[in-house]
């Protein structure tokens, strides 16, 4: 690709394909395509094929999802598989019938087993059974990777999918129903510093900014705080979900951008199989030398010295990882938060580890640049900017 492809990035207002497109535009990529959901609804198979018809790009970067947490999860399970099944068939199958050339579609480490091996590398895709909180959005994803690898081997295609592990940063989502655990911890400790301090000025521009249940800033105090209590959030006291004992990894959304562009622009499909197993072979065509999409040689089936490829998916993250409780404890001393906090387990861990091997993605040239202590700092300056 040059600088003058033009690029469509699905879900550009998001967490990381926001990232991506201000990290292509950084780089002087300026032929960027973006639609929000009204102007687009990716579910819809004519609308996409329309949107493709008219603006026909170089290269796709797929990062709408239909997201959210535990409890997101566990309430919406068909919803969790259904939407991001339709979003991820209709522009995958649009982006190759319309000959794109390079696609890069953003997974989640949450495909891994609940007890693969730790830290978890790429080959420990479908050895076990899913964690069962996350199991419909974790098939899904594992079906978008499975799209890519098997349009490339069909098709010589050059799809690319990453497995980011948690993510936050710049535009993430603080809205209590359906957020990740960083953002919501952040937002839950905030507010009860906020109530202890009775700044209702703050609370109510926060409750305007990002109502709950629909109730926003400009109700009575009484129905605020009784909202409120039902997350956990009280005068100077926070009850989090669980032990506080599971480990995470945390990557800054800017560094996941940056890693998914370093991939877009200098690694293909071949680089991520072994190059040494294409060479004798020209990919994209067939055995007798003729191009012919719907006979790839980079298919075992059809080239059986290759042997079986799967797992070509790359891990993004840091390779690196700390207790909920820890993760708690620095978002406390940021937030400037002297009350108490309680962790309820009574209510799901979810997973008790889920650390990723990076080596993969460290050998294609890609390291992490933030780490945790700074990140949390940035995204409560991010957060309490978006409500001064």
């Amino acid at each position: 690709m040059n600088k003058n492809s033009k690029i469509y990035i699905a879900g550009h207002h998001g967490l990381v394909g926001s990232a991506i497109w201000n990290n292509l535009k950084s780089r002087g990529y300026d032929n960027l395509v973006g639609r929000s959901h009204s102007e687009l609804d990716l579910t819809d198979q004519y609308a996409v094929k329309r949107f493709f018809d008219e603006e026909r790009p170089d290269a796709v970067v797929l990062a709408a999802a239909f997201v959210g947490g535990i409890m997101a999860n566990s309430l919406y399970r068909a919803d969790f598989i259904m939407m991001n099944m339709k979003i991820q068939c209709n522009v995958i199958s649009e982006a190759y019938a319309h000959g794109v050339e390079k696609l890069l579609f953003l997974g989640s480490t949450c495909i891994y087993p609940k007890n693969a091996p730790q830290p978890m590398t790429e080959d420990a895709l479908l050895t076990s059974p899913l964690e069962y909180t996350n199991e419909e959005y974790a098939i899904a994803k594992i079906a978008g990777l499975k799209m890519c690898e098997s349009y490339n081997l069909q098709y010589g295609t050059n799809y690319i999918a990453v497995m980011p592990t948690n993510l936050y940063g710049p535009n993430d989502n603080f809205h209590l129903e359906n957020s990740h655990v960083m953002p919501a911890m952040m937002r839950k400790i905030y507010l009860a510093k906020l109530i202890a301090d009775k700044n209702w000025d703050a609370i109510r521009k926060d409750m305007n900014r990002r109502p709950v249940l629909g109730v926003d800033g400009n109700a009575t105090e009484d129905a605020i705080l009784g909202i409120l209590a039902k997350y956990g959030i009280e005068n100077n006291k926070v009850t989090l979900w669980g032990t506080g004992t599971p480990l995470r990894e945390f990557l800054w959304s800017e560094d996941m951008a940056d890693a998914s562009v370093h991939v877009l622009l200098n690694v293909d499909f071949k680089d991520i199989i072994g190059i040494e197993k294409y060479s004798s072979v020209h990919y994209g065509a067939s055995v007798d030398g003729a191009v012919d999409r719907n006979h790839s040689t980079g298919r075992g089936g059809a080239i059986p010295s290759l042997g079986e490829i799967r797992n070509c998916h790359i891990n993004v993250g840091t390779g690196k990882e700390l207790t909920i409780k820890k993760l708690a404890e620095l978002v406390v001393e940021t937030v400037g938060f002297k009350g108490e906090l309680v962790f309820d387990a009574s209510k799901p861990d979810g997973t008790m580890r889920k650390l990723i091997d990076v080596s993969k993605l460290h050998r294609l040239g890609w390291t992490h640049k933030v780490e945790i202590e700074d990140g949390v700092k940035r995204l409560f300056n991010w957060y309490r900017s978006t409500i001064n």
